[in-house]
């Protein structure tokens, strides 16, 4: 796996062994969210379920100031932090722990946060729960993009957003949602 562009573009990055659990998104999915995503420079964001921190990387390498990476698999917290040390990256964390765990440390540490990347294992399906409760706790920036990456089309109320996007890959659906 490679990161597509930015600083880090070309550059490998490895993804967890753990298939059952862990589904890193293909480069050509990653290189059409980030066109269509813009220009991120500045950008505080989140990878929610990281695995291998594919897309924060991605954020990073497109000028993101600052990630997040969380996730409550062990291995995948391994792989993200190898990827990030192999890469020489300084402005990220990562959480060992479940996205409730993190919300809350959020919703404490009163964060502002501009982009959300969100890509739970599909069978989780909390999609809306989890957007609302950023949304609830004022945890998303003015101008916030969240970005869905699921196995079906995603309802979100149309309050939570100003603008929405869908594309579909195969059997991979992506959503942007702008506030």
């Amino acid at each position: 796996m490679r990161i597509v562009g930015g600083l880090y573009k070309r550059r490998i990055i490895t993804y967890p062994d753990d298939a059952e659990h862990i589904r890193p998104t293909k480069d050509r999915i990653r290189e059409a969210i980030f066109s269509a995503l813009g220009d991120l420079t500045g950008y505080t964001g989140v990878d929610l379920y990281s695995g291998s921190g594919a897309m924060g990387i991605e954020g990073l390498s497109r000028g993101c100031k600052f990630m997040t990476f969380v996730d409550k698999n062990k291995i995948a917290i391994e792989t993200t932090k190898k990827n990030i040390s192999s890469l020489g990256i300084n402005n990220a964390e990562v959480l060992y722990m479940d996205d409730e765990s993190a919300i809350k440390l959020f919703i404490k540490e009163k964060r502002k946060i501009d982009i959300l990347f969100l890509d739970p294992p599909y069978k989780l399906g909390r999609y809306e729960e989890i957007i609302s409760t950023f949304i609830e706790n004022d945890l998303l920036s003015k101008h916030a993009i969240i970005v869905i990456e699921s196995d079906r089309d995603v309802a979100i109320k149309e309050e939570y957003y100003s603008s929405r996007r869908d594309y579909k890959y195969g059997e991979i659906k992506v959503a942007i949602l702008w506030r």
